[in-house]
């Protein structure tokens, strides 16, 4: 494999893709479909470096490792986007100024996906299902698999944080 051979490749992916995504399924909270995607992503990332393999190395281990730093990178990644809705939780209400009519739907427009676009992606989904989607609350509680009053609680807090961060981009 190292030396460029797709035969060699193909017997590797043959023997060890099941085994892989097993791992990956039980790393990845029994999502089978991410772990199919992480699993296609380690092979990938394999066959991109095959070149540096080191041969006195077990595949497995390399492979392993791959994976598990593909995990570890998921983990973090969540880290930072639950850390991010917990800020938007512990943002208190506040009472908000209007914005003034004179403002032009373009300006409120491209404010409007500024702030969108700073949000962590869960609350982009939130948003998304429930104002461009128009889906009813339970009807989002049931696409995300969240207890209702969660979804609710959640929306009312991502609109007032949208709010605030519209109101401090047009208002002078």
């Amino acid at each position: 494999m190292a030396d460029g051979s797709e035969r060699a490749f193909a017997e590797l992916y043959n023997r060890y893709a099941r085994r892989l995504q097993g791992f990956l399924v039980r790393q990845l909270g029994g999502d089978r479909e991410l772990a199919a995607d992480f699993c296609h992503d380690a092979f990938l990332r394999i066959y991109d470096a095959r070149r540096t393999y080191n041969a006195g190395r077990p595949f497995r281990t390399w492979l392993f490792s791959v994976a598990y730093n593909l995990c570890k990178n998921r983990y973090r990644h969540l880290q930072v986007e639950a850390e991010a809705m917990a800020q938007i939780d512990r943002q208190p209400e506040a009472e908000l100024p209007t914005v003034e009519a004179d403002l032009s739907q373009a300006e409120f427009d491209a404010a409007l996906q500024r702030v969108l676009d700073g949000l962590p992606a869960e609350a982009r989904m939130l948003f998304a299902l429930r104002f461009e989607e128009e889906l009813s609350i339970a009807e989002t509680a049931a696409v995300i698999g969240l207890p209702e009053g969660t979804v609710k609680s959640r929306q009312h807090k991502i609109m007032n944080h949208i709010k605030q961060q519209l109101a401090a981009a047009l208002l002078p």
